[in-house]
């Protein structure tokens, strides 16, 4: 393993969620399959998230976020010994964007946190959403509910915001780690990902836009 970020990403066993899976056999396993053989070819990563003819929307969907959060999920995790209450006070995106916590629990109204204590709050916050059945039914013919796209919006969402933080205020770490590649291939997915299919309002992209148009043209 001499791949500086994959010693990273393995040492930091404490910043692992769960991982959500896909039981082998079923149709959202093969299509994550399907995806995965995609982005292995090395294909141009705007030919990967095309919808596969005759295949569920919602299934597609609900194959990338959960793909989506694991991913971030570790990036986040190999530089987060770099990211703590003192060097990062407040959850943001450069000096023009703050990003204030809400949930349905404790904070009922935006909050100003520290972006340890938000990353560690919208982790746990998208593990929730990806295990709740009603939202992401396992069962083959268990129907996703009308709203699925509009919490999927407000998941990916959250995780654009993890990108922004972690580009903006940490990029030189992860230069030199060496894992630069690795995370703007995630990126580049991820990005393709939800303009295809109208998943995050344009205004949440703002912060990377002159990043995103050097990097996604």
């Amino acid at each position: 393993m001499s791949n500086p970020f994959l010693k990273q990403v393995f040492n930091k066993d404490k910043t692992f969620q769960p991982k959500r899976k896909f039981d082998p056999g079923t149709q959202r396993f093969e299509l994550r399959k399907r995806a995965q053989a995609s982005l292995n070819a090395g294909l141009d990563l705007r030919l990967p998230v095309q919808l596969p003819p005759g295949e569920d929307l919602n299934d597609w969907v609900a194959v990338h976020v959960v793909d989506f959060f694991n991913r971030v999920n570790l990036i986040y995790g190999t530089i987060s010994d770099g990211c703590t209450e003192q060097s990062c006070p407040v959850m943001s995106g450069g000096p023009k964007y703050e990003y204030r916590w809400q949930d349905e629990g404790r904070f009922r109204k935006p909050t100003a946190l520290c972006t340890p204590r938000y990353m560690d709050l919208l982790m746990d916050w998208i593990k929730v959403q990806t295990n709740n059945e009603y939202l992401f039914p396992t069962n083959i013919g268990t129907p996703f509910p009308k709203n699925v796209l509009q919490v999927v919006s407000k998941i990916l969402s959250r995780l654009f915001r993890v990108f922004v933080h972690v580009y903006i205020h940490h990029f030189d770490r992860i230069a030199q780690m060496g894992s630069e590649p690795h995370v703007n291939t995630c990126y580049k997915h991820f990005y393709y990902f939800v303009t295809k299919f109208s998943l995050i309002d344009p205004k949440e992209l703002e912060p990377l836009k002159e990043m995103t148009s050097r990097m996604c043209h």
